[in-house]
């Protein structure tokens, strides 16, 4: 009989030594560097200690393009299994080059050490330029800037393309052009995984023809405003940021706005989307005067920065302006929260003539950045007791609507829907 099993038998646990969890050097880097500045040395103080059963890790990704290369370096704990340190050249120059360094160890606390790029660097023998000019480009930014290079004898083809770099605490896209010895999307060798990074290569086509759809550079951004006069004063919508999409995707942008008179909340929503539709604005007027205002401006758009509204004109330009109100004879809590609720004392207003009944009900909406739930009270003119008409899609939002149990009609009677 197994001893360990018959010592379970009788009672008596089985003492094993424990492993002790390794501690490994923490760090990622990410830069794009002149060629005259490599070698690369760092030194690493931070440090990680693991769960139990994990080594460590060293990751190194070199791109070297024309007169500058891009290093890419993590170090951290991994559950990986160990292997000695690997060098694997995935693109030979001259031209394009790719090489990387992986290890993964355990025989001692630390041992992820690598402390510098004289693993994998070893610089390219001066070349013989040969006829095809090429722009050259290595950025995390974009390569609108891109300057055309001769290409080394052996390069006829011009590279185009973008590497989602992720994991190992790495989050980055590499915008890469330049010079190659054969056409194709393929810089390194249909690998995915790299040590600890994920990498994922997009090309970008020029023909529009082209089977493989081009990879978009979007803007992003989310804007909620919450003040008065947003159905009136157009605000500024400009994005803080860019994305560049997954394959397929296009460029968005949505707006949404809701006015109950004496406050309004518009939120908008910049980036990438999945949802793939005709490019023409949609300007939608859900619920409008003489009650709430309820619309929304919606644009799904195929070129890379083609989401550049700057402004909620967008909208407003779009929606007929009506007449200053009348007042009528019927008065309703008016109140529209985000992240919040409307309280039982809120501002009660004087609804203009055609209003025929009081709103409350709340809006969930997901998609475009945002989660969150809008309530709402207000004056409504419609038949309908909704405000969107069972629309479950704004743009890029997921709308659902909820109404509360009970509606105030203008005779003071209550309707449950």
């Amino acid at each position: 009989m197994n001893p360990a099993l018959l010592l379970a038998l009788l009672g008596i646990a089985l003492m094993l030594p424990r492993v002790q969890a390794l501690t490994c050097q923490l760090g990622t880097g990410e830069a794009v560097m002149n060629v005259s500045d490599m070698p690369l040395h760092w030194t690493v103080t931070n440090q990680q200690v693991c769960e139990d059963g994990w080594g460590c890790q060293d990751t190194l990704l070199l791109t070297e393009n024309g007169p500058h290369v891009n290093l890419v370096v993590s170090k951290g704990c991994t559950p990986e299994a160990d292997h000695e340190a690997r060098v694997t050249q995935h693109r030979a120059g001259p031209g394009l080059s790719i090489v990387s360094y992986t290890h993964v160890c355990r025989n001692e606390d630390l041992c992820n050490n690598v402390p510098n790029t004289l693993p994998l660097w070893d610089s390219l023998p001066p070349t013989v330029p040969g006829s095809v000019r090429c722009p050259v480009c290595l950025s995390t930014e974009g390569c609108a800037s891109a300057t055309e290079l001769t290409c080394p004898a052996g390069d006829t083809h011009c590279y185009n393309g973008i590497l989602l770099i992720r994991g190992g605490g790495i989050f980055t896209n590499l915008r890469v052009q330049g010079c190659t010895s054969q056409a194709g999307c393929n810089l390194l060798n249909n690998i995915e995984k790299i040590g600890a990074l994920t990498v994922r290569e997009y090309c970008i086509h020029e023909d529009p023809a082209s089977s493989n759809q081009a990879v978009l550079t979007c803007q992003r951004g989310v804007m909620v405003k919450l003040q008065t006069n947003s159905a009136q004063t157009p605000v500024e919508w400009t994005a803080r940021g860019s994305q560049t999409c997954e394959a397929g995707e296009m460029c968005q942008e949505t707006l949404l706005l809701v006015d109950v008179g004496h406050r309004s909340l518009i939120v908008g929503s910049k980036g990438c989307s999945k949802i793939r539709t005709h490019e023409s604005p949609t300007v939608t007027v859900h619920s409008g005067p003489p009650g709430m205002l309820v619309a929304s401006y919606a644009r799904f758009c195929s070129s890379s920065g083609c989401n550049r509204a700057d402004s909620s004109s967008v909208l407003l330009d779009a929606i007929p302006r009506p007449a200053p109100p009348v007042p009528g004879d019927l008065q309703c809590p008016a109140c529209v929260e985000l992240f919040g609720s409307c309280s039982e004392n809120s501002d009660i207003v004087t609804c203009p003539k055609g209003t025929i009944r009081c709103y409350r009900g709340s809006i969930n909406l997901r998609g475009g950045g945002l989660s969150s739930s809008l309530d709402l009270q207000g004056c409504m003119a419609q038949p309908s007791r909704y405000l969107l008409n069972h629309s479950h899609n704004i743009g890029v939002f997921s709308v659902i609507e909820n109404l509360s149990t009970r509606l105030q009609d203008k005779k003071d009677s209550f309707i449950t829907e």
